[in-house]
């Protein structure tokens, strides 16, 4: 066998000044092998939704680019390579991805609770598609590199987990951070909350493991994953009435039916009467309760119980059928969230809860879309993801990099670009309406963005415009008509808001 030991080192024969030489120049070689200098034109942080679908959209648009994508996971895919099993999009898997390739087979589930609407991916449909979209289209064109098991620090440096190698970028490379919005799932970290050492609490990673029944199944957390965990459960055949859900707020839900692909013309008119009925809603509104009040009784939105009033909304979406059967679930604790849970007690802001014996804890609590101070999408060397546009995360990642490619400079882009922070409360709702019809308003004053926008897979309301007249003046009418109806109800959604403010100030 070789000796494979290292050698020792021996300074007898050399003068300390060669001897210091001679370290210092092994130091030197040493970090240079540990050091590596790329020049690529975008340093992606993240390989999540937002940065795959801002990669393949430059991709697209500008054939010369190249990119460099830093991940901290070993494939693509961000939060869904740590979410639960049973997850699936709360969306139709036709709006989410990249624009390049189509997700899913464009079918109708036949089957569950989504029957009848259109195909939600799940989370390995969702993984494998990433990997696909990396290994097929991004590395084959070698404008693309891939850089898993990695840490961004900063200043366009970043450093391999696995072997301890470091890299850095020139100095002119754009940084375009995918990680900004900070998405997180309940396994990426443990709760807020104290949890005794004899209380059985799991994350849903873990519920799809479950082996034995439980006395109880205390849900704790009322946002989508509360919801799926839930449904899950009731999927599985647990009675509702062994089910307790804590729910600090209770939320308002969207009816998925009114966002599915225009298949036919029957969906167009659906999706249509359904922005219509918000339309109404607000042009007969008095004040802000009101309006919540008429978009309920209209069915725009949807609550989980008659009895109490949402404070929340939080983009959650559901199927009516999926909506009927969490209603099943009646014991719903509303006191506030939760501080402390013992094998006797629960301590929440607003009371106490008195456990059933062999109760399982499942945590639901992580703040998947955290809220967050919008900073300028493009500043500089850096471009920072945002939502542009309200729920729609992977659509504006693409829309941003449309843009990168197509306007010059960052004031243009930023006036193009202006991020919507994710909605939490009620009033949410009508704010991020207001920007939405904001910023809409401005792309379809630039031919540039009316023709991607027309085209791209991502923009799930691309095809609610109800059809025009063939006859040229008949036509012109119509469009004005329409334009005139859309600055008025602006014109009322704004009144609404800054009453709305006006009062909590004056309060």
């Amino acid at each position: 066998m070789p000796d494979r030991r290292i050698p020792a080192v021996t300074f007898d024969v050399l003068e300390t000044g060669e001897r210091d030489y001679e370290l210092s120049r092994t130091r030197t070689i040493c970090t240079a092998k540990m050091r590596q200098t790329i020049t690529v034109d975008y340093l992606v942080i993240g390989a999540g939704a937002m940065g795959m679908a801002f990669v393949d959209t430059l991709f697209t648009d500008d054939k010369k680019a190249t990119f460099a994508i830093v991940d901290r996971y070993n494939r693509p895919g961000g939060h869904w390579t740590k979410a639960y099993p049973f997850v699936r999009l709360h969306q139709p898997s036709n709006f989410y991805g990249v624009n390049s390739r189509d997700l899913g087979e464009d079918k109708i589930d036949m089957v569950g609770w989504n029957r009848g609407l259109a195909e939600l991916a799940t989370s390995d449909e969702i993984l494998a598609y990433y990997t696909r979209v990396l290994t097929q289209r991004f590395l084959p064109s070698h404008r693309v590199t891939y850089y898993p098991l990695c840490e961004y620090t900063s200043g366009g440096e970043f450093y391999s987990t696995v072997t301890g190698m470091k890299y850095s970028v020139g100095n002119e490379t754009r940084i375009v951070d995918a990680t900004f919005m900070r998405v997180k799932v309940p396994s990426m970290s443990p709760p807020v909350y104290s949890v005794a050492d004899d209380v059985k609490l799991i994350t849903p990673n873990e519920l799809a493991q479950v082996s034995r029944p439980y006395g109880n199944y205390t849900v704790v957390g009322a946002g989508k994953t509360g919801i799926d965990a839930c449904l899950w459960m009731l999927s599985m055949g647990i009675d509702p009435s062994k089910i307790t859900w804590i729910m600090p707020r209770d939320s308002w839900l969207w009816d998925r039916s009114s966002a599915q692909p225009a298949r036919s013309s029957v969906q167009v008119q659906k999706t249509q009467d359904h922005f219509q009925s918000e339309i109404e809603a607000t042009m007969a509104a008095t004040s802000v309760d009101d309006l919540f009040k008429r978009l309920d009784a209209s069915g725009a939105l949807l609550r989980v119980s008659k009895n109490d009033w949402p404070t929340m909304f939080r983009c959650a979406t559901v199927s009516f059928a999926e909506y009927e059967q969490i209603k099943k679930v009646e014991n719903i604790i509303r006191m506030g969230r939760v501080k402390q849970i013992s094998a006797n007690q629960v301590i929440l802001e607003r009371g106490e809860l008195s456990p059933v014996l062999d109760t399982l804890y499942i945590d639901c609590t992580a703040d998947g879309l955290k809220g967050y101070d919008p900073v300028p999408v493009f500043n500089g060397k850096q471009i920072t993801l945002q939502a542009v546009r309200a729920c729609q995360q992977v659509f504006s990642a693409a829309l941003i990099a449309h843009v990168e490619a197509e306007f010059d400079n960052d004031e243009k882009k930023n006036s193009l670009c202006r991020p919507i922070s994710h909605p939490s409360k009620s009033i949410d709702w009508l704010r991020t309406k207001i920007q939405d019809h904001e910023n809409m308003s401005l792309w379809n004053a630039e031919p540039k963005m009316v023709t991607w926008l027309s085209e791209s897979r991502l923009n799930m309301f691309k095809n609610i415009r109800p059809s025009l007249p063939e006859n040229q003046e008949e036509q012109r009418l119509a469009l004005q008509a329409i334009e005139e109806n859309e600055v008025a109800y602006m014109k009322k959604m704004r009144k609404l808001y800054d009453d709305y403010k006006t009062e909590r100030v004056e309060v």
